[in-house]
This record gives structure tokens, sequence and C-alpha cells, in this order.
């Protein structure tokens, strides 16, 4: 049976507004406590269960207002017209519909109880029926039952709401300002999720925050590092600060399964997938777009899998994620879905459809957000078997203005690259040859900022090679390719700044015979590494292509994952559980040095704190990469105090061994000397331990091991 400080909670719930619970299967509904345990950290109590609030809901039963009202004889008919209407949405539970009696007009009350399997199917069954017209007098209304409890708390009077005395909160950004300028990174180890500073100046991570079972899933940093959000059963939640981390927001999301960030940190996206009572439907998912500082749900999306599968980067139970992508840069202006032959674009101010009505586009397959501006970037592919050839199309939002269109002919596959700052977009074409037995491909290069945005093309010299890897350098004008047959491939770099006598993007250099299939530019280019990972177990090559040299070669073997951090000055490499052995991480200098290395067994996750962009002007970076030793100089210092301090930990560390070591030696000395006499007595008397005072003798000894008699015959 339920719980009896529950049952009495349920009942007490069900008195005040006139329902009898004896109608409904009590134990089919209750859920463990457990199951409604708010999000605790560790510092809340969570043992005083005389204060604990359970919840006592009935989220899988609905209200239905506004029936008719008739006798008995005619209850079964209209109990036979709801139960068809309603089990269009779920399965309704056996004896799982009542309605109530008036027990001096023996006349049904006009409303009744429907108790469905699942709260998932309670709320599609609210969804699909408010509102619905049974004839021209009655039209349903419809509640979930547990909204009755907050409609009865409602006062009959207005009152201001209580005024609150502002309490200022805690510095978000504080992290940003560490004296030693350090970042911050997040790690999942077996039931443990723990924040460090990478202080690499003392070759360490230095613990920040540390909590078990903080998550039930996966963490997640919000892009400009505010907030570092928890996934659970209930919902998600965000925490943030530079080493309290306290809860910040919770968002109400049952079975929430993946979550997303708006560029700018203003939404956050949560998705749940729920599997139909009926195995032909598709799962049914539920969208949610929260405001991330007030937690009120801005927007909600409701519908089966079918209708959010097109288009995305990877699928979750058919649904490619993310759903929703957001465009018009850290201002968080508009987020897009694409659908059959059509793309729908919202803007945050309203949360509706710009213009109320979505792009038509016929069969769009794919789409991009420039990073910075709000374009779009789509593509279409070839349609009546080559008579309308594929195209790639710039989308002006909100004024849905074409800017720039390319058309493409025989297309097998096509990808869009835009480089973080939003001046060009590569587009990969995969082209069949005349015979249509292969392929080969290309790059359409458009220059976004420059006028009527002109495009290029470029092929390799072997437009035969496979394209195994593609990277722009972040805030850079270079663009990096991989391509060839393993194990041996090539890399290329290519240059898109104009000179005075071009503007046509150049090749700077092939790399040749590289154990390579990934590229990890660093954050502020220059720097990019060459790694193979999977089959080449985890190759490491750090080259600086200013100067077009390697730095250093190495390796990381099994490496799963490679991560910058933020500022491009150090390297994380690491072994997630994927694999069974090797678990842990390296830290790395960007010219590939080896700083620590941290082993870790069941290592789920690692992920650097992202940080905000900069606040300099494009001229002022300049200006201090130019006077670079001036401003290094402060910090050349603080190193080299660091190093002799780190020396001089050293050999205080090497002293601790030498006195061990010689104590180690004294107390076998002392052990030696008490043990004399009794070695003397086992030498007969000889009182010297000294091994050349002895004479050496050679004994003969003979035994006889036995004697055996054999009779010969002579023939």
């Amino acid at each position: 049976m339920a719980d009896t400080m529950v049952m009495r909670e349920m009942e007490a719930t069900a008195a005040r507004i006139g329902i009898d619970l004896t109608k409904f299967d009590l134990d089919s509904i209750y859920l463990p406590p457990s199951e409604y345990f708010d999000i605790f950290s560790d510092d809340e109590e969570v043992y005083d269960t005389d204060n604990l609030e359970f919840d006592s809901s009935f989220g899988n039963i609905v209200v239905v207002d506004n029936l008719p009202v008739v006798p008995r004889e005619k209850f079964e008919k209209l109990e036979g017209v709801v139960r068809k209407i309603y089990s269009q949405s779920g399965v309704i539970r056996e004896e799982g519909l009542w309605m109530p009696v008036d027990p001096d007009s023996q006349k049904s009350l006009g409303y009744c109880f429907i108790e469905h399997n699942t709260p998932q199917e309670a709320e599609l069954a609210r969804e699909k029926t408010n509102g619905y017209k049974l004839d021209r007098a009655h039209i349903f209304a419809v509640n979930m039952f547990d909204d009755f409890e907050r409609f009865m708390k409602v006062p009959d009077q207005w009152a201001p709401p209580e005024s609150r005395p502002y309490v200022p909160g805690e510095n978000l950004q504080q992290w940003l300002t560490d004296e030693k300028a350090r970042d911050q990174f997040v790690i999942r180890a077996g039931t443990d999720t723990e924040v460090f500073w990478n202080d690499a100046r003392h070759l360490k991570p230095e613990l920040v925050y540390k909590q078990a079972y903080w998550t039930e899933s996966f963490v997640q940093w919000s892009p400009l590092g505010t907030y570092l959000a928890t996934v659970h059963s209930q919902g998600a939640a965000v925490w943030g600060g530079a080493t309290t981390f306290n809860r910040l927001m919770r968002y109400a999301h049952p079975q929430v399964k993946l979550i997303d960030f708006s560029p700018g940190e203003r939404y956050l996206v949560t998705y749940s997938s729920h599997e139909p009572s009926n195995p032909r439907d598709a799962n049914r998912v539920v969208i949610n777009i929260f405001d991330v500082r007030t937690g009120k749900v801005m927007r909600d999306f409701k519908g089966s899998a079918d209708e959010f599968a097109s288009g995305g980067t990877g699928g979750v139970t058919g649904v490619s994620w993310p759903v929703f992508r957001w465009g018009g840069g850290n201002e968080d202006r508009y987020f897009a879905k694409i659908g059959k032959n059509m793309i729908s674009v919202y803007e945050t101010e309203t949360f509706t459809l710009i213009e109320k009505k979505s792009l038509k586009v016929e069969n769009v397959m794919e789409f991009n957000w420039s990073p910075t501006d709000p374009i779009i970037a789509l593509f279409v592919p070839e349609l009546g078997g080559g008579n309308q050839p594929a195209r790639v199309s710039l989308i002006q939002i909100p004024s849905k203005e074409e800017l720039r269109q390319k058309n493409l002919f025989s297309v097998s596959d096509c990808k869009m690259y835009w480089q973080s700052s939003g001046d060009y977009l590569a587009v990969k074409v995969d082209r069949y040859t005349k015979t249509k037995k292969s392929t080969y491909t290309g790059f359409e290069l458009f220059r976004i900022k420059e006028r009527d945005i002109p495009i290029e093309v470029l092929e390799l010299d072997n437009k035969n090679d496979k394209i195994i890897a593609f990277a722009w350098e972040p805030k850079g004008h270079r663009l990096a390719v991989i391509h060839g047959d393993s194990p041996r491939t090539d890399v290329s770099f290519y240059s898109m700044r104009t000179t005075q006598h071009t503007s046509r993007v150049s090749k700077l250099a092939t790399l040749k015979g590289k154990q390579a299939n990934a590229l990890f530019w660093s954050p502020t280019g220059r720097f990019v590494i060459l790694a193979g990972l999977k089959g080449f177990n985890g190759q490491l090559e750090f080259f600086n292509v200013d100067e077009l040299e390697t730095m250093a070669t190495a390796e990381h073997f099994m490496a799963t994952d490679i991560g910058w951090d933020p500022t491009g000055r150090y390297v994380a490499t690491a072994v997630t559980s994927v694999h069974e052995m090797e678990n842990g991480f390296n830290i790395w200098s960007f010219n590939g040095k080896l700083l620590y290395r941290i082993p870790k067994d069941h290592f789920f996750q690692y992920l650097w704190r992202p940080g905000p962009p900069s606040f300099l002007s494009p001229e002022k970076e300049e200006e201090i990469a130019k006077n670079l030793k001036k401003y290094s100089k402060k910090y050349e210092a603080e190193d080299l105090d660091v190093s002799l301090l780190l020396s001089e930990q050293d050999r205080e560390k090497r002293r601790m061994l030498k006195d061990e070591w010689e104590r180690w030696i004294n107390e076998w000395k002392r052990l030696h000397e008490e043990e004399k006499f009794e070695r003397q007595k086992l030498r007969d008397g000889e009182a010297s331990d000294e091994e050349e005072e002895y004479e050496a003798k050679e004994v003969e000894v003979e035994e006889l091991l036995g004697v055996s008699e054999e009779i010969l015959i002579d023939n």
C-alpha cells in the first residue's frame, strides 16, 4: 500500500475538492518517496523526514468539464462517447473513467475524471481535447487533476505581491579575475564531479569543488562559462560561482535527456522523449525553452519524433539534436528548426514565427546560421533526376531576402562550414563523375563580408583524394584539410587573405604522409594539432602554421578526446571510459610539452570552462601582440619565482629522501651491532664479520647410495 503520510495528503487534497478516492487505483499511481526528492546539494539537510514535502500528485488524471448533464439511463452512452475520444490519446485504466452523480437528482454533474497509464498520455489528452466541441452547447474544458490544488489556493481578493528586499547575488564572473590567470575545467569520474584550476605553473590541478552524484547523466558548461548545468530525472539545474557553485535555478522537465544553451546564455532548451502505449505510434517529444535566470518556460513544443526528425548533426531516438539552432550571435534574437519543405524561424521577443509563417523551401535538407550575423545558409539537393540543380542559398533574417545563391550539379553530398567570425563559408561538395561510378570533392568558398559575396572554387591537386577532415582557423583567414588514404594522409593549408595582385584562395603548404585523421585549431589561431585518433592510437603533432614547422610530436595512447583551453595556452587530451584501460587525462603546453598526467578510473567527461569574448578591440589586441615583450616581463618574473619555488621544493624533497635513507641505514647498523653476539655464537666463537679473514677448505664426502646384485649367465 501507499505510504501512510502520502495517503493522508492525497485524501486531504481529494476531500477539499469532493473526489471519492476509492474509484482510483492508488497503488498504481503511487511512487516511492525517492521519486519526489528535489535536486539537493551537499549543504542541504535532507534527513528531517517530518519536514519533507512529498509530491502526492495524480499526474496521470485529467478532469473534463462541460459534459452534458444526463440521467442514469444515458450514462453508458455518454461514457462510451468520452471513452472513444480519450482512448485516442492513450490507454484509459480499467475503471479509470468516473462521472460524479448528484445524489438528489441522480444525474451526472457535468464533469468526469479520466485516469491514463502515464502522465505523458494525460498531458497529451489535455492538449488535444481542451476546447473540443462535442456539440454547440458543450465545449470541453480540460485540466490536469494536479492543477486544482493550485487553483484552490488562489485568494478571492487580489493582494499586491510581497515586497522583498534586494539581496545582491554572487559575482558569477569572479573566476575570470583569478590572480594567476588560470582556467578551470570540470571532470566526471565514477560517481564524482570535480572542478579544478589548471595550475600549469605548479604542474598539477588544484581542486575547486567536488560533489558525488551531482548529476545523473552528464554536465555541460554554458557557452560563456557563467553556468554549469546538471541533468536529473526531474529536470535540469544550473550552478555558478568561482568556488562555491551554488544552485542558481531549477528547470522542471521530467525525464529530460538533452539540454542546449543559447549562445548568449539567455535561454536553456531541454528535450525529453517518451515511448507511446501503442508501439505503432512514434515517440512523443517534449521540448521546453526556459529563461535561464527566471526559470520561466518561454515556449514549449510537443509532438511526435517524426515532426522533429529532419536535419541536425546527431540523433537521439530519431530526433536530431540540436532541434533548434540559434542565430544572431550572442544576442539570442532568433532560433530556427528545419521541417518538411520549410525552415521555421522564431524571434525571442515574442517566441513566435517571424511574420507568423515559416520560410518555404522545397526539399530543403540542411541549414546553418552564421556565428555572428542573422544569415542562414541552406542546402537543397537536386530534383527531378538532375533537371533542377542543387543549390546553396544565403538568406537574410528577418527580411528573408536571398543574398546569394549558387547552383551545383551532379551532387551526391554537401556539407557547410562557417568560419568562427562569420567572414567565410566553405561548402564541401561531393560530385559524381561522368560515369556516376565514383565521386570527387571540391569546395565552394563564399567571402561573406565582401561586396556581392564572391565565390571561389577550391580543388585539391588530386581531386580524387578523399576528404578526411576540414577546419577553419578561428578568427583567422586560413583553412586546413586532411586528405588522401589512410594510414598516411596529407595535410594542406590554404589562405583566404587577399593580396595586392590577387583575391583568390592560395595554398600555403602540403604536409605529406601524416598519421592524422583530425584537426584541432587553437582558439586564437596560428597553432594546430594534427591528431591520429581511434585506429592511430593517439598520435599528436603540434604544428605552427605561421612558420610552417612542427613544434613537437607526441603520443597519448588510446586518446579519445582533445580540447584546447579558451586562451589557446594549454591542451587537454583524454582517454574516456570508451576504453577500459588507460583512463585519465594529460595537460600539454601549446607547443607540445607534457606538463602533467592524471589517471582516473571510470573517466567520463573532461570539459574546459569557456570564457566570454575578449573586451579588447582588434586594434588593442594587435597593439598588445606587437608589445608582447613589455607585457610579458611581469609574468616572466612570476614564472621565475614559481620555478625557483619548485626547485626549492624539489631540493627539499630530495633532502627528505636522503634523510630518510640515512635513518634507514643507521637503524640497520644498530640492529647489526645488537646481533653481533648471536652471529659470533653461530661461528663457533669467531668474532669477525669480515669475509676475507676466513680460510676456505674443500672437503670431499663419499656416500654409499645403494648396492645391487646381478647374475650374468654365460652361454
